[in-house]
């Protein structure tokens, strides 16, 4: 198979994954509560990850002497108990509409990048890009408030909720912008030590919610109906379209990657409709917007690209002159 087909295959399946855990949350919130159900997922998947690191490339992956685990932990904590607590608390506070605003939340993803890698390596954006995130914006609230703005103001638990799925996406932001620091590892040894170190976060805050009371240690019968949801989102929606994705972006790279973001509102809204939530038109056009934003964005920075590497080339040839 050409590697490149390879890469977008990989882009796609994950982005496929993910647009159907949305859904697929929706049904196991109502069992479960989202920090006890993140406890569980990446529970599993953490072991996975770790069985199939030892497979592949044998007990001194997991050494982290003289390794900056801090960060490594970090960059973890972020994305796992970050993402996983405030993003299905998020959509569990949205009610049965969450699944849709959660999933349009992450098609925002690519421009929270922009912002982020601005913020911790100073590589502002173009002006353009602006522009673009704006309309990438101007969808997203089209879609959580349904064409009724005033909704977000009149209804505290919305507002919240949808604090918290931004404050998850972007959580996932950093994590993924976190694997640049750590050129020398695999992308399943980042994924597999990050998870594990992650675990220790989203455990402790478990333990804590509980020790509150807060929260309440889940009966048998709630883990068990929501046995085959656990297996999906640790299994399919964790450990195989998290290492798809980064092998996909490694191969294809993350300008054409974050493309393939558009396709988790897409399956989300797919999936909604078939279990019987299906979006109004103004949040199908707050979607499209979006997905708009976000090619249009794309374009423009392959433009200013090609654009650069000429004028590189050209200052180059008149140095050595």
């Amino acid at each position: 198979m050409n590697t490149y087909i390879k890469g977008l295959l990989c882009c796609l399946l994950a982005t496929l994954s993910w647009g159907a855990m949305f859904p697929v949350m929706t049904h196991a919130l109502t069992r479960i509560d989202p920090f006890n159900f993140t406890t569980l997922r990446y529970g599993i998947a953490g072991i996975a990850f770790a069985l199939l690191l030892l497979f592949r490339e044998g007990r001194p992956a997991f050494q982290l002497k003289n390794q900056r685990w801090g960060l490594a932990w970090l960059f973890g904590t972020l994305g796992f108990a970050g993402f996983g607590f405030l993003v299905f608390l998020g959509q569990h506070l949205a009610g049965p509409s969450g699944a849709l605003t959660a999933s349009i939340m992450m098609a925002t993803m690519p421009m929270l990048g922009l912002l982020t890698i601005w913020a911790l390596k100073k590589v502002r954006p173009h002006a353009s890009t602006f522009g673009f995130i704006l309309l990438s914006f101007s969808g997203v609230m089209l879609v959580i408030t349904n064409g009724d703005m005033s909704a977000i103001l009149n209804s505290p638990a919305s507002l919240t909720a949808n604090l918290l799925l931004i404050a998850g996406a972007l959580c996932w932001v950093i994590y993924t912008i976190g694997g640049s620091y750590f050129p020398d590892w695999s992308p399943l040894r980042y994924t597999t030590l990050t998870t594990l170190l992650g675990m220790t976060s989203v455990s402790a805050t478990d333990l804590v919610l509980i020790g509150t009371g807060l929260i309440t240690v889940p009966d048998a019968a709630a883990v068990t109906v929501v046995i085959p949801h656990l297996l999906y989102m640790a299994l399919i929606a964790g450990l195989m379209a998290v290492l798809c994705w980064n092998i996909g972006n490694r191969i294809i790279t993350p300008t054409n990657g974050v493309l393939f973001m558009d396709v988790v509102p897409v399956t989300a809204f797919i999936v909604s409709a078939l279990n019987g939530m299906v979006p109004t038109h103004v949040q199908i056009a707050g979607a499209a917007l979006t997905a708009t934003a976000l090619v249009l964005n794309n374009l423009s920075q392959r433009k200013m690209l090609r654009q650069a590497v000429p004028d590189t080339v050209l200052k180059v040839s008149t140095v050595r002159r």
